[in-house]
C-alpha cells in the first residue's frame, strides 16, 4: 500500500513535468535559430525526456532529471531578445511613440490607412496633435471572428479638438510571418501598440475583413481615470518605442496589457480578476456587471444596439465615421 500511496502522490508532479517537457519541444521547434535542427531537436528531446520520466526505475531521479532538462531550455530560451530592426509587414511597420508637454500631447506615426481591401492599401502614417484636457469620453470596441470567448479589445481616446484616437494591441509580425495561437506562446512575435485613426482599426475590421463583428460600447469611466489612463498607454508606447518586448498568449497580450495599463493609471488598484479577463469574449458582460457600460438597458439590449458593422459600412470614409457609428448609442456622460 505504501508503494502505491507514493505511486499515487507522484501523479500530479508526474503530470507537470510532462507539461514542461512538451513546452520545452516546442521552444526548440520554434525559437531555436537554426530552423533545420528545430524539428529533429525538439523531437530528441521531447522523447528522451518523457522515456526517462516513464522507464527510469528511480522516479525521484527521474523526475529531477526532468526537471533539469526543462531548466536548461528555459534559461536559453529566455535569453532570446527582440529585435526592432526585423524587416516588419507593412501595416506594423512603425512603432509609434509620443511627445508630452504639459497639456499638449503629440503623437507619432499614427497609423490611417487607405484601404482598397484588407491586404492592399496605401500605408499613411500621421502626427496627430491633442489636449489632454479636452478628453470628452473613453470608449471600447470588441471584434468578434469565429468564437463568442475570444475577441480584440480597442480602446478609443475622443477629444474636444480632435477626431478620436484608437489604440489596438496586436502582435508585430515580420514579413513572411502568420499568426499561430501556438506560436504565440513562444518569442515568435513582438508586442505592439498600434494608436490610430477609427477610419483604420474599425473600418478594417468591420468593412474590409469578411466574418467579423465590431460592438462598441461606451464606458462610465470619469474623465480623470480617462486622463489617466491615456498617459498609461502613452507610457507603455514610448517603452516599446524604447525597447521592445514579446507578445505571448498567455501574460503579454491584447487583453492583460490593458489590465497593465489600467493598473499603472490607478496607481496599482484595479478590480480583481476574473476568469473573463482570460475569455475575453464576455469582457463585455464583465464590465456591464460592474458599472463600466451604461445599465439603463439589459446587457442583451445594450449588446444589440452596440453592434455597428452596418453603420461603419454606410459611415466608410466619411470625415464623420466616429460620431455616425456613436449614433444612437447611450451616452453615459462621464463625470469630471
Amino acid at each position: 500500500m505504501s508503494g502505491f500511496w507514493r505511486g499515487l502522490l507522484r501523479l500530479p508532479l508526474y503530470f507537470v513535468l510532462a507539461l514542461a517537457t512538451l513546452w520545452a519541444a516546442g521552444a526548440l521547434y520554434f525559437d531555436l535559430p537554426v530552423p533545420w535542427l528545430r524539428a529533429p531537436l525538439a523531437l530528441s528531446y521531447g522523447v528522451v525526456m518523457l522515456a526517462v520520466l516513464l522507464f527510469f526505475k528511480r522516479p525521484w531521479r527521474a523526475m529531477a532529471s526532468v526537471a533539469l532538462g526543462f531548466a536548461a531550455v528555459l534559461a536559453w530560451w529566455l535569453t532570446i531578445k527582440p529585435a526592432a530592426s526585423r524587416n516588419w509587414q507593412p501595416d506594423v511597420a512603425r512603432q509609434a511613440w509620443a511627445q508630452i508637454q504639459g497639456d499638449e500631447i503629440t503623437l507619432h506615426d499614427v497609423r490611417n490607412f487607405e484601404y482598397r481591401t484588407e491586404t492592399d492599401f496605401t500605408p499613411r502614417w500621421e502626427t496627430r496633435v491633442v489636449h489632454l484636457s479636452t478628453l470628452t469620453s473613453v470608449d471600447l470596441s470588441i471584434t468578434y471572428w469565429g468564437s463568442p470567448w475570444i475577441a480584440h479589445p480597442i480602446v478609443s481616446f475622443d477629444f474636444a479638438d480632435s477626431v478620436p484616437v484608437a489604440f489596438s494591441i496586436e502582435t508585430r509580425k515580420a514579413e513572411g510571418q502568420s499568426y499561430s495561437v501556438i506560436a504565440g506562446l513562444y518569442r515568435q512575435y513582438e508586442l505592439t501598440y498600434i494608436p490610430a485613426d477609427e477610419r483604420d482599426l474599425i473600418r478594417l475590421r468591420t468593412n474590409y475583413r469578411k466574418d467579423e463583428d465590431v460592438f462598441l460600447y461606451r464606458t462610465t469611466i470619469s474623465l480623470e481615470h480617462g486622463r489617466a489612463l491615456f498617459l498609461a498607454y502613452l507610457d507603455r508606447l514610448n517603452q516599446l518605442h524604447e525597447r521592445p518586448e514579446f507578445y505571448n498568449q498567455l501574460t503579454d497580450n491584447c487583453t492583460t496589457d490593458i489590465r497593465v495599463v489600467n493598473k499603472a493609471a490607478r496607481k496599482g488598484k484595479v478590480p480583481p480578476w476574473n476568469w473573463r479577463m482570460l475569455l475575453n469574449g464576455k469582457m463585455d458582460e464583465l464590465l456591464y456587471e460592474r458599472g463600466g457600460f451604461d445599465r439603463s438597458l439589459p446587457f442583451a439590449a445594450l449588446k444589440e444596439r452596440s453592434h455597428i458593422n452596418k453603420k461603419a459600412q454606410a459611415a466608410d470614409a466619411s470625415a464623420d465615421f466616429s460620431e455616425l457609428i456613436r449614433a444612437g448609442l447611450p451616452d453615459p456622460m462621464p463625470s469630471k
